[in-house]
């Protein structure tokens, strides 16, 4: 069967071997394809073999072996050369590697010009750094990209080192149009230890795949993200080797059918492809692990070599010497150069770390169980009544204590391993020369467990122990000290870090639960990818390393505990939980109500802490609580306010705020108002492992970044922020995780609240305010955060109100230390009592009377006493008095018409009685009356009264009158 294929071209002489090379077509749709003679470029030839039938297309060789095509068999890969079968691997990086691209945005759309920020990127990309490739530090967004195409499934690895949870590292894998595959569902990158290559392996489908490997800075301050190293990157799944691939510089192969190469010893060299390593000529040149030349070797300087403290001798006597800086690269014997000092006189030893004694030899000894020491003195038993304070106090160094070791350790190469990263140098330990400057010179101490002491077993506070160290640092450039913990051996976490040149200070970390720790302290002097030995004379010091509290701990002094009532001896028992030491019987006592135990004093009833205002202790007596219960006197009134129905967890979104680049964050808090029970119940998650809240829970005792208060923090970023499918949550710290008190007092326990934080109430009921403190010391904080949150009433605001920040801090605190919340809600008015309603009467109807009992408006209570029933009551009604008013009417105007009648036909008889006086006065003039001339004549009634008036009546009128006349006749 002849097959017809097009020209490829037209060649003018027979071509050799030289000339062409073979090829595969493309698989057809049986999964044939054909094996083809393709020229090399610019040869121009004629006669090319003719096609011929290929292998399938899913054939692979195995690692060791590449498949050659004149055969199509597999054959073996030369000395100097290797193969992984169906796979390629990439592990030079000294510049970007051919099918890889970056591509680097910004992805923060709410601020400014997208094209702005686009052309702020323009700089950022993932680097080459010889042995690996470093991501961008900045808060750009850039993709290391590359594509492959498998005929077969197959897999992707890499190694990587992250150890900065301010940039966040996503892999995942994308088809020919774009989509995410399911294998990079989970796209996030797991953190690891400092200093430590973790590894990640995904699937990966037959057919195109586009891997990226993503980086987003997150710059909150001024610190500068540590930057993602990744290295030999693996791809496996291709469907065949036509060749085999050289060993890079500084490696070799020296066997036949090889599947990697192996690194060339310090001292020797060797260039791409080699099968051996060449010696370096050791008096002139040297050459650090993996070389590809020797380089000459300079002149001793100072910075060469380093001081030491021997360990003692038999004398009790140490000196100081001088070594080299291993490996030694420098000459002694050219001009201007150095040679090592002689060793100091001899000296005394110093005395032994507290705890430990000096048996009549060169070492010190840990004292015995149930014995302690200063370390000058030999170990005494503790008296009876007392236990040995168990821990650990390291502050004479003159050798490396059992528990304690120290290494070194660089990135990108092997150049310091088994150096010793710190040195003793008797009152202090420092941190050694290492083998460049980019080196992590690490410290590491171990504590198996935290106890507290016997007699306070039962204690549930939040402290079981604490490491104190007094450090300090002297640098020329930017160099770096970690201080770092590592729990159950999981994973070491960054507690606090110091940039630069710091003088002599105390720091302290507190121990919450008793677990395994690793305690490090991992210094660097610059953090760059290249190696260089300018800044030997930066270094990091500790002078003193305290431990309190540590199993397997030795004593340097003991401590009261509690005796049996029946025990005469000196055997210490455990007090139940919530008990003080009585003094006098050295017997356990419940503290008292409303007080919780010291965590570090357990001695007399001042161990016992009285509760806060508004507070008061657990059934234990470990903590102090509220039960969102206060009251309040105030001008002989008392207030009470009952804030309950704020005792679940209130959040609150501050900002936006912008980094100096423009990205979009906010701050979020949750707030715990009375917790339950001294139970601290607002959670705060860094969600970048897109770990769910149910399963942070379930794993909370070893998940560093779930936080548990009474106030937290997280820094949110918005997922329109960074381009994300969620937002994310990062930073989560604890503000608060002790309750203090709650009053309207404006301080408590130091705690000061600035009047002029918040705008004044605009109604005259008082705020109250929440105190809490936070058991964490920051380098910016030495006594810890403190929170205040203030209670404020707003009728207009019901239910769980509304939660702010001080508009002059947007963060919530101006300082870093202090945090202000105001929480306005009708639910924070005071409980209601009797002088906060009225009481209004109504109209009498039908003989009963309303009596309504409203509230005083403007309404500033809420629940307490309700307002009392409608009440009803008898009465007289409007119409019974008005038939009393009218028959009192008719009966008084009937008397007035008699008397006005009958006075008027008195008045007509008088008038009578008075004309006939006058006429018989006229005609008889002085002539006296007759006797009877006044009498009552026939017919006439005698209807004269006696009229007893202080008033004249009219009768009394008419007599005088008559009685004036006569007498004025007589005369």
């Amino acid at each position: 069967m002849t097959t017809a294929f097009p020209l490829l071209g037209s060649w003018t002489v027979p071509p050799g071997e030289t000339d062409y090379h073979f090829e595969y077509t493309e698989c057809d749709s049986s999964g044939s394809r054909w094996r083809v003679a393709v020229p090399n470029p610019s040869v121009e030839c004629s006669g090319l073999p003719d096609p011929v039938k290929g292998k399938e297309c899913t054939f692979s060789c195995a690692s060791g072996e590449y498949l050659e095509m004149k055969n199509q068999v597999c054959s073996k890969c030369a000395e100097g050369t290797y193969s992984l079968g169906s796979g390629i691997k990439f592990d030079e990086w000294d510049e970007l590697p051919a099918g890889f691209s970056n591509v680097a945005t910004f992805m923060d759309t709410a601020v400014g010009s997208a094209e702005n920020k686009a052309d702020s990127c323009n700089n950022s990309s993932w680097t080459p750094r010889g042995n690996y490739i470093e991501s961008n530090r900045d808060d750009c967004t850039v993709s290391l990209i590359y594509a492959v195409h498998l005929k077969k499934s197959g897999s992707v690895f890499f190694e990587y080192q992250y150890i900065d949870n301010n940039i966040f590292f996503e892999f995942f894998i994308q088809n020919d149009q774009c989509k995410e595959m399911e294998s990079t569902a989970d796209k996030w990158v797991k953190l690891t230890d400092n200093g430590e290559w973790g590894s990640h392996s995904v699937t990966l489908k037959s057919g195109s795949n586009i891997l990226y490997w993503r980086t987003t800075g997150i710059l909150m301050g001024s610190k500068v993200v540590k930057p993602v190293l990744v290295k030999n990157i693996t791809i496996e799944g291709v469907a065949y080797t036509s060749e085999c691939f050289a060993c890079k510089p500084g490696t070799f192969s020296d066997k036949p059918g090889s599947s990697g190469c192996q690194v060339c010893p310090r001292n020797t060299y060797s260039e791409k492809g080699a099968k051996e390593c060449t010696k370096c000529k050791e008096e002139m040149y040297y050459s650090d692990e993996g070389s590809s030349v020797c380089i000459e070797r300079p002149p001793c300087t100072n910075k060469d070599f380093f001081q030491i403290h021997t360990p003692c001798d038999k004398e009790g006597k140490t000196q100081i010497m001088y070594k080299w800086i291993e490996p030694k690269i420098c000459r002694e014997d050219l001009p201007d150069a150095l040679t090592l000092p002689p060793s100091g006189e001899r000296k005394d030893c110093p005395p032994c770390n507290p705890g430990f004694y000096n048996n009549a030899s060169s070492s010190c000894t840990p004292c015995p169980p149930g014995t302690f020491s200063d370390g000058t003195q030999e170990c005494r038993a503790c008296p009876a009544g007392t236990e040995p304070a168990l821990g650990f106090e390291y502050k004479w160094w003159n050798i490396l204590p059992g528990n304690m070791k120290t290494s070194c350790f660089n990135v990108g190469n092997s150049k310091c391993d088994g150096m010793n990263g710190w040195e003793v140098a008797g009152d202090h330990i420092q941190s050694g020369a290492g083998g460049s400057d980019n080196d992590y010179l690490i410290l590491n101490l171990h504590i198996p467990g935290f106890k507290p002491p016997t007699s306070v077993t039962g204690a549930t506070g939040s402290e079981l122990g604490r490491i104190t160290f007094i450090f300090e640092t002297i640098c020329s450039a930017d160099c770096v000290l970690y201080f770092m913990a590592d729990v159950n051996r999981k994973n070491t976490n960054v507690v606090e870090s110091w940039e630069r040149s710091k003088e002599k200070q105390s720091y302290t970390h507190i121990i919450s639960k008793n677990a395994s720790f690793t305690f490090t302290w991992a210094f660097q002097r610059i953090n760059e990818g290249q190696d260089s030995r300018q800044f030997i004379n930066d270094m990091a010091k500790i002078y003193s390393i305290t431990v309190t509290n540590a199993v397997d701990g030795v004593a340097s002094s003991c401590r009261a505990c509690a005796l049996g009532s029946e025990q005469s001896g000196s055997s210490c028992v455990p007090c139940p939980t919530g008990h003080y030491i009585e003094k006098e019987t050295s017997q356990c006592q419940e503290c008292p109500d409303n007080t919780f135990l010291s965590i570090h004093q357990v001695y007399g009833r001042e161990a016992c802490i009285p509760c806060g205002p508004g507070s008061k202790s657990t059934k234990d007596h470990s903590a102090c609580f509220s039960d969102c219960l206060v009251s309040y006197i105030k001008d002989n009134q008392t207030l009470n306010y009952d804030f309950s129905n704020l005792s679940q967890v209130g959040s609150l979104m501050s900002g936006p705020s912008f980094t100096s680049r423009g990205t979009k964050f906010f701050h979020f808090f949750n707030i715990s108002l009375c917790g339950n029970e001294g139970k601290k119940m607002a959670i705060c998650t860094d969600n970048i492992t897109d770990v769910t809240l149910k399963d942070m829970v379930a794993e909370s005792e070893d998940f560093s970044n779930f936080v548990g208060a009474f106030v937290c923090q997280s820094t949110i970023i918005p997922s329109d922020s960074k381009g994300f499918r969620t937002a994310l949550a990062l930073q989560s710290n604890s503000l608060a995780d002790r309750f203090l008190g709650a009053t309207v007092e404006t301080m408590l326990e130091n705690i000061n609240i600035k009047t002029d934080m918040f705008p004044p109430s605009p109604i005259k009921i008082p705020d109250v305010h929440f105190f809490y403190k936070s058991s964490t010391v920051t380098t910016s904080c030495e006594n810890g955060r403190a929170t205040v949150v203030t209670m404020r009433c707003n009728p207009n605001k019901p239910d769980q109100g509304e939660l702010s920040v001080p508009s002059s801090c947007p963060a919530g605190t101006c300082d870093g230390c202090t945090f202000y919340f105001v929480w306005e809600s009708a639910e924070a008015c005071p409980l209601c009592t009797e002088q906060d309603y009225h009481e209004i009467e109504g109209a009498c109807k039908k003989g009963f009377q309303e009596t309504l009992y409203v509230w005083n408006e403007p309404k500033h209570c809420i629940k307490g006493v309700p307002l009392p029933e409608k009440r009803t009551s008898t009465c007289e009604t409007v119409d019974f008095w008005l038939k009393v008013g009218a028959g009192v009417g008719a009966f008084t105007a009937v008397l007035l018409i008699a008397l006005t009648c009958y006075f008027w036909k008195k008045n007509q008889k008088l008038e009578y009685k008075y004309s006939k006086l006058v006429m018989t006065a006229n005609s008889k003039e002085c002539e006296l009356p007759a006797a009877d001339s006044c009498a009552i004549m026939e017919g006439e009634d005698n209807e004269e009264e006696i009229v007893y008036s202080n008033k004249q009546s009219l009768l009394g009128k008419l007599k005088s009158l008559a009685t004036k006349v006569s007498s004025n006749c007589c005369y």
